[in-house]
């Protein structure tokens, strides 16, 4: 019992520190990794190193993979792209039990102060999350001394030492590995655990070995289950993880079957003698070795998962969401981006919308307001979709501080789009008006209607543009855009009461003709705001 509390609380802090430290790097810097993820990852080998970056930034293999399942699962990466990214996030992973390695134990006091300091006194957001990055090294640390120090006294117990010799067996050694990874969900914690009993006399180096080997497979467990839900290129895209650590690992295992005195003590002499150097570094060349084998079979790696998946999937009947819903593959780092897609996805619906009821007002086409009136509803399911998901993401704590703050923002710009597609619904209303009335306005009208409606379809488009890339440089076009709608807005509802005033228009048809006019110039109003949302959540303000 003086041996298990000990070691319970230090394994208890040295989780708990590792996921402090990992949530801390993805809200502190997950959104910028991830907007150089997306962008960097059309050549294989430079997605291997943006892989292996992103994962030793953000210290986790399980979070890198879920996030790439959910890229492919949305569409906004293929196959072949998460192929070198799957790759690259093993190498990533190996960055902790380096840090472990070099045993900081001594100075973990002052990475605990420095981060309480950080966390309690700081206002700033992006200092608080630092503070939980430097908070986490020091509670890492700590547990890791309180499990040494559980430990020194375990290779005095002859049942310990009988339990442990048993993994001599190298099967063994990789089920062990293996299982505890599952358990855990990170290779990273149980690589380190290895690490510290090794450093204890516990483990010999060659079954370290082994269960690192392990570790590989259940690093895979995280993607797998987050797969379940998705696309068939999800379940994929997780396989691609599961297959190139499972054929690494049998052909390690062969290595190391063939070879093992030679691998140890080359490990051995590149480690200086270190028994835990050793352990961190085999996990590195296990991982670097790995890729550069299989590297030039990336694209057999993809048919493989083909075969294992085969066929496509299904086209649901009805409204349906494109990057997110029920068979969205969630992960913190992508759940905001793939909500600001739908809602692109939503806003090109509503200005196609707009247009197809201004095209039907007038041809005075009834088939297209019908169109119109039918796509309004999608759009009014999209709106409360988008919403309910946003609401629901934003309960969640492990979002990335730039994500976060742009929640506010989505939630006014789902609710612009949806206003923009009410008043496509309403020009579809005064067209059925006109035509049951049997209204008719004149051809000027006409003219200078149309003239409004091209400076509000400019202002639409881009207002979306902006929102898309977050490009503030047409901050100014929009503006002036803007000036010019409500200039003509001003200009026709006194031209059209001159025109009514010397009989050209009837009062019936000019009531209908002031509220669209007044309609084209809410729309604009709307896209304004769509385009200046991205202020509004643009981290830099917020300090």
């Amino acid at each position: 019992m003086n041996i298990v509390l000990p070691l319970l609380g230090g394994l208890g802090l040295f989780l708990f520190g590792m996921r402090l430290m990992s949530e801390g790097l993805e809200k502190a810097a997950g959104s910028k990794m991830r907007s150089i993820l997306e962008v960097m990852t059309k050549n294989r080998l430079i997605g291997v190193l943006v892989g292996a970056v992103f994962t030793a930034v953000i210290q986790s293999s399980s979070a890198a993979t879920v996030m790439v399942v959910s890229f492919v699962n949305a569409g906004l990466m293929t196959l072949a792209q998460s192929v070198g990214v799957i790759m690259g996030a093993n190498i990533g992973t190996t960055i902790t039990s380096q840090l472990v390695a070099f045993n900081l134990s001594e100075v973990a006091p002052v990475f605990l102060f420095i981060g309480v300091v950080m966390v309690m006194f700081s206002k700033k957001p992006l200092v608080k999350k630092i503070g939980e990055v430097v908070l986490g090294f020091g509670v890492l640390f700590m547990g890791l001394t309180m499990m040494k120090s559980a430990m020194g006294t375990l290779n005095e117990s002859p049942m310990i030492m009988g339990a442990l010799s048993s993994l001599k067996n190298p099967l063994l050694a990789i089920f062990v590995g293996f299982l505890i990874t599952a358990v855990v969900q990170s290779s990273s914690v149980t690589v380190s655990i290895v690490l510290v009993m090794a450093t204890q006399g516990l483990l010999t180096l060659p079954i370290c070995f082994y269960m690192i080997l392990g570790c590989n497979i259940g690093a895979c467990a995280s993607a797998l289950l987050a797969s379940l839900n998705g696309k068939k290129n999800a379940k994929r895209a997780a396989l691609i993880h599961f297959s190139f650590n499972v054929i690494g690992t049998i052909l390690m295992a062969l290595v190391l079957l063939a070879a093992m005195d030679y691998v140890e003590a080359g490990i051995s002499a590149l480690s200086g003698g270190s028994i835990g150097r050793s352990v961190a570094n085999a996990h590195t060349l296990f991982k670097v070795v790995q890729v550069i084998v299989l590297f030039p079979f990336g694209n057999v790696l993809v048919k493989l998962v083909s075969w294992m998946v085969p066929g496509e999937d299904k086209e649901a009947d009805g409204f349906q969401l494109k990057y997110i819903g029920k068979n969205a593959v969630y992960s913190s780092a992508t759940a905001v981006v793939e909500t600001m897609y739908e809602i692109q996805e939503m806003g090109n619906l509503a200005i196609q919308n707009l247009e197809d009821s201004i095209q039907g007002f007038f041809a005075h086409d009834m088939d297209t307001v019908q169109h119109v009136y039918e796509t309004e509803k999608y759009i009014d399911y999209l709106s409360k979709e988008i919403t309910d998901y946003l609401v629901k993401i934003n309960q969640k704590e492990q979002l990335p501080l730039a994500d976060s703050l742009k929640i506010g923002g989505l939630f006014h710009v789902v609710n612009d789009i949806e206003r923009i597609g009410d008043h496509a619904e309403n020009f579809a209303d005064f067209t059925v008006s006109f035509e049951e009335e049997g209204l008719a306005l004149s051809k000027k009208a006409f003219r200078e209607f149309s003239d409004m409606y091209e400076k509000v379809q400019q202002l639409l488009k881009l207002s979306l543009e902006m929102f898309r890339t977050g490009n503030k440089e047409y901050q100014k076009q929009i503006l002036a855009l803007e000036d010019e709608v409500d200039n003509m807005e001003r200009e026709l509802q006194k031209t059209h009461v001159r025109r009514m005033a010397k009989g050209k228009c009837t009062p019936q048809a000019g009531v209908i003709y002031t509220d669209m006019v007044t309609g084209l110039e809410r729309v604009a109003d709307h896209a304004t705001n769509i385009a200046f949302s991205i202020l509004d959540s643009d981290p830099a303000a917020e300090e």
